[in-house]
């Protein structure tokens, strides 16, 4: 393990929602010591709740940012305004900033902090609830190797980590940050096809879910191109090859294609202060 875990620096976590949680779990899952870690939360039962939960200790966002060595802010982009604005007089630039909110560049925090003040920007998706994460990791003009290494420790805990320079942030929010809602869109008009050939909607949702586990899988794991793999399953004149015509006969690659250009273009409209 790298210098957080290793070597007993603060963390502090800003915002713990779901997915400031699944990464507070996560890396003290992954060995970090409860007492080096701090949180903050808006409402006081919900930091009772951490406290009680995890162990670990509950403190003012100010409080953080002089105590902590790696801040990780997890709050909603429409939030982080405000909390720059308070951190900012108490944040030294021997910190290292995480921001795990989509569409802010790490040029628009350094703006806002302590001159030279190291800062990464992350975006990961909600598999990082059961340590399945993809995250995206970019520095800004001060990070160096180390500080990206602390951000990849600390997202690698809740699943897998991708050092990507931060012009394609906005694509990999596309791919990977919108991710998951598409899976979830296909295995919904899936089960819905099962139920129009006679299935019950349970049992088209367990045939569904454990084929997709299993395809994602050999996917990961055989190391081959997808193509292969599609055309190992696609019989000559069989089932299959008549639903594949049917998919590009309604111009299904042509709608993925659109769709994921269509979440760039957006991401890139957030990013400049689009509403």
């Amino acid at each position: 393990m790298g210098s957080a875990a290793a070597h007993g620096q603060k963390i502090a976590f800003l915002g713990t929602g779901k997915i400031g949680e699944a990464l507070l779990s996560g890396l003290l899952r992954a060995g970090k010591n409860p007492a080096d870690v701090l949180v903050t939360a808006r409402r006081p039962e919900r930091a009772t709740e951490l406290a009680e939960k995890y162990g670990v200790g509950v403190v003012g966002n100010t409080e953080a940012a002089k105590l902590a060595d790696t801040l990780i802010l997890a709050v909603k982009p429409q939030d982080m305004g405000t909390l720059l604005d308070e951190l900012a007089p108490h944040v030294g630039s021997d910190r290292l900033v995480i921001s795990a909110a989509a569409g802010i560049p790490t040029a628009w925090f350094e703006a806002r902090l302590a001159a030279g003040t190291p800062v990464v920007r992350v975006m990961p998706n909600t598999p990082v609830l059961v340590d399945e994460g993809m995250s995206v990791i970019s520095g800004g003009s001060h990070a160096t190797e180390a500080h990206l290494e602390r951000a990849e420790e600390i997202f690698r805990s809740v699943g897998k980590a991708l050092r990507l320079p931060e012009s394609q942030q906005d694509a990999a929010t596309a791919l990977s940050g919108s991710g998951p809602a598409y899976f979830y869109f296909l295995v919904e008009a899936m089960t819905d096809a099962g139920i129009l050939l006679g299935l019950p909607r349970h049992v088209a949702h367990d045939l569904i879910v454990q084929s997709a586990i299993g395809a994602s899988v050999m996917l990961r794991d055989s190391g081959e191109h997808p193509v292969k793999l599609r055309e190992a399953v696609t019989s000559p004149a069989g089932t299959t090859i008549a639903a594949i015509r049917e998919l590009e006969n309604h111009g299904v690659r042509a709608a993925l294609l659109g769709a994921l250009e269509a979440a760039r273009d957006r991401s890139r409209e957030l990013a400049s202060g689009g509403k």
